[in-house]
């Protein structure tokens, strides 16, 4: 008898690790096919500033080469997109004509870069920075120097900007906040990155709004514009103000979006043939992204596709951390706090380090670090798991180092005392009685 047929529009890596999810539970259940918009295998998007610094290469970052697929009798349609789903027929329509039944569709299409609509955006050399195509047009653009102009202070924006600079361009980051990476750190961490950032030659135009991007007669980028009527020269402009979830397929079949595709615990869709995992969902009103959740989805919705159908995903709690052209910064929680919080803090600035963690009663509910991330793993388990930190309020900002002395010293202490009481009578005096 033939095999259900299961489909995958996404060759990224929240799909994959779904399949990867699968093959461990049931890897003989469906005749797979999986669509990748990209002519590249499945690679890990996170490595993409290494790539762009010239510290690592695509091959580096493949996580699932073709032979992956092949040896697992999976169908890899490569470079071709997904132009229609028919879900009265159960068909996937691609746009090189390509058609492919299937009983379980997963949709994991992404997301695409926000481009500012200003004027002058779609000039040349002007892009965004989110794939390989990406990285490969700043690279060709940096060999000829000149000046770099990124919008936008996030992680993709601060990465940009480092590798354009590493590879010789002047580098300037525009951003309209305040401060750098200001979902991700306080202002004390921001300020400290945007210091050492300094040092290594990118400049910072704060508080600034992009109102248009200026060309030569010939169509190429010369400059950018601001709103208070300034400008700065530029030969490359880099997009890195966020990202929106790719739903354009799953609006046109008539699924249910809200922000993303909107998913239940399970991440089925509201066709129950069909699931999504990724940046294009929608979850309980929350669209992540970040890797964790992903593969949080990941595994849920595998775990559902291979027919076992216990497993549920509430959501995430987020945590953040990241290596900032060399820099560690991590953050979970609620790190800025409020007025029914407690806020401990270290720093030393000779070291390069800073501390803050955020208390509410006797819980952890926030932290965020810069410069010494290795605690950030247990901070972010004392966080998620609620537990009562009562008895470790004054070694917490030493770590899970210091934790575990303090377990030590219990530990000893139980058994000086029961070194004591089977030498003596027993210290209830009812006992000695007897």
């Amino acid at each position: 008898m033939d095999k259900p047929k299961l489909v995958l529009v996404g060759n990224g890596m929240a799909g994959v690790r779904a399949l990867e999810e699968l093959l461990k539970i049931a890897p003989d259940l469906y005749d797979i096919t999986v669509f990748g918009a990209e002519p590249h295998p499945n690679y890990n998007r996170i490595m993409l500033s290494p790539v762009l610094m010239g510290e690592q290469t695509l091959d580096d970052i493949v996580l699932n080469d073709a032979n992956w697929y092949a040896t697992r009798g999976i169908r890899l349609l490569l470079n071709r997109t997904v132009t229609r789903v028919d879900r009265a027929r159960r068909l996937v329509h691609a746009d090189d004509g390509t058609v492919v039944p299937y009983d379980r569709l997963l949709l994991a299409t992404g997301s695409t870069p926000f481009v500012l609509p200003v004027p002058g955006h779609d000039l040349h050399g002007v892009i965004s920075f989110r794939d390989i195509q990406d990285v490969q047009r700043m690279i060709t653009a940096s060999a000829h120097g000149g000046h770099a102009v990124v919008i936008g202070g996030g992680l993709l924006g601060l990465e940009a900007a480092s590798g354009l600079a590493k590879r010789g361009m002047h580098a300037s980051v525009v951003h309209l906040g305040a401060t750098l990476l200001d979902r991700q750190l306080d202002v004390t961490a921001a300020n400290l990155l945007r210091g050492s950032l300094e040092t290594r030659g990118l400049q910072f135009l704060m508080g600034h709004q992009t109102a248009a991007i200026l060309g030569d007669d010939q169509g190429r980028v010369r400059a950018v514009r601001f709103k208070d009527g300034s400008e700065t020269p530029a030969d490359l402009v880099v997009m890195a103000v966020g990202i929106r979830p790719n739903v354009a397929l799953a609006t046109s079949c008539g699924l249910h979006v809200d922000r993303g595709i909107v998913v239940s615990d399970t991440l089925q869709t509201y066709d129950p043939c069909i699931y999504a995992v990724g940046e294009c969902v929608s979850h309980r009103g929350v669209a992540y992204g970040l890797v964790a959740p992903l593969y949080e989805q990941a595994r849920v919705a595998a775990n559902h596709l291979a027919q076992v159908g216990i497993g549920r995903y509430p959501g995430s709690v987020l945590s953040t951390k990241l290596k900032v052209t060399g820099i560690d910064v991590f953050s979970a929680g609620d790190f800025i706090g409020g007025a029914d919080t407690e806020t401990i803090t270290l720093t030393d600035p000779l070291a390069g380090v800073y501390k803050k963690l955020v208390l509410k009663g006797d819980r952890l509910v926030g932290a965020c670090l810069y410069g010494d991330t290795a605690d950030g793993a247990w901070y972010f388990r004392l966080i998620r798991e609620g537990r009562d930190v009562a008895a470790l309020r004054d070694q917490l900002m030493g770590g899970e180092e210091a934790e575990n002395d303090v377990s030590a010293n219990d530990v000893s202490a139980v058994a000086k005392t029961a070194t004591v009481n089977a030498g003596g009578y027993p210290p209830n005096p009812a006992l000695r009685a007897a």
